[in-house]
């Protein structure tokens, strides 16, 4: 299995505006989901709102530095993968980075086919590991392959379609605003202002709804989406 297309999520925290902008492009474009924090702080705040599979940090940022951010994690008993992305290259940095709970390290300047290479090994080990699965009612997505059933039928999502799916049952029986969702799948690329949301909504009723049943996800206008608890359309026949 090519974990790169596996549309993960990753978290980057680096406060140099013009590096982060280059990993955002280039690893959307390699297939992953990124959202930028510029802060440890703001990497914890983004961490505690949302869902991510794996962080690259850097060390030297305003405020808390990236090795008393993780070093927090870890005692906190968080278990992400950890790639540190820095410029200290000393042997006894890379000990420290890695002793202080870091999955890999990698200093700048660098390749960054080697970057997407560390990438993968650490989204395969994980995958390895077994992947966590979330279940609502007939639905179950594995969320590292992105494979989704309902019952036994596989529904065949592409990588965003299961991203939006997996928002939406994290979240189940409880409305979604379009544009917290918007933001979780599609980083700082979504646009507020296109039908994007709602274009992959429309695919995954398709995929998921059996026919002569009551959509699955909701549509709560002005307000957003909602994903039906027993997900079986079998619910109050709000508007779909």
């Amino acid at each position: 299995m090519d974990v790169n297309l596996l549309a993960a999520r990753l978290l980057v925290v680096e406060d140099e505006a013009r590096l982060a902008a280059n990993l955002a492009q280039g690893l959307s474009e390699a297939g992953y989901t990124i959202v930028l924090a510029g802060s440890a702080e703001e990497a914890r705040a983004r961490l505690g709102a949302e869902h991510y599979d794996l962080l690259v940090l850097d060390l030297r940022l305003p405020g808390q530095d990236g090795l008393a951010f993780l070093r927090e994690l870890r005692r906190e008993g968080s278990v992400l993968p950890v790639l540190i992305l820095t410029a200290r290259d000393g042997t006894a940095d890379r000990v420290t980075g890695l002793d202080s709970g870091a999955d890999d390290y990698l200093v700048k300047p660098f390749a960054f086919s080697e970057l997407l290479a560390r990438l993968r090994a650490l989204l395969r080990r994980r995958l390895a590991a077994g992947a966590p699965v979330v279940e609502v009612g007939e639905l179950r997505l594995d969320t590292l392959s992105r494979r989704a059933w309902r019952g036994r039928r596989e529904l065949g999502l592409s990588p965003k379609e299961a991203a939006v799916l997996e928002y939406l049952m994290r979240h189940a029986g409880v409305t979604v605003a379009r544009d917290a969702l918007g933001a979780a799948v599609w980083g700082e690329s979504y646009d507020p202002c296109s039908n994007l949301v709602g274009v992959f909504i429309n695919r995954l009723r398709q995929k998921i709804d059996q026919v002569r049943e009551p959509s699955a996800i909701v549509t709560v206008r002005g307000a957003g989406y909602l994903l039906r608890v027993g997900a079986r359309g079998d619910g109050d026949g709000g508007a779909t």
